[in-house]
């Protein structure tokens, strides 16, 4: 593990309460690890936003802007949504 930086936070009791119930059912050593955790897997969203960002809608954008004429109008749209959920 690289080097420690100490930190103190203040959470709201629900919070608290969190991860005192993940370090007593043993499934983290102290509530550090719960919070290590609770980070990586916020690291792991925010990286798999960023790729959804710069691929897929980076991608549809461009494609837009080259070709506006793909475009359909909001009405479409919501009418498009309005007939799939009926079929339902």
């Amino acid at each position: 593990m690289s080097a420690v930086a100490k930190r103190t936070v203040s959470l709201p009791s629900d919070q608290a309460a969190f991860i005192d119930a993940k370090v007593q059912s043993g499934d983290y050593a102290s509530a550090s690890e719960v919070v290590r955790a609770g980070l990586r897997a916020l690291k792991e969203r925010d990286e798999a936003v960023e790729r959804w960002l710069s691929g897929e809608v980076a991608m549809s954008y461009d494609a837009m802007k080259a070709d506006p004429s793909r475009a359909i109008s909001v009405d479409d749209a919501f009418a498009s949504v309005r007939a799939q959920h009926m079929k339902r």
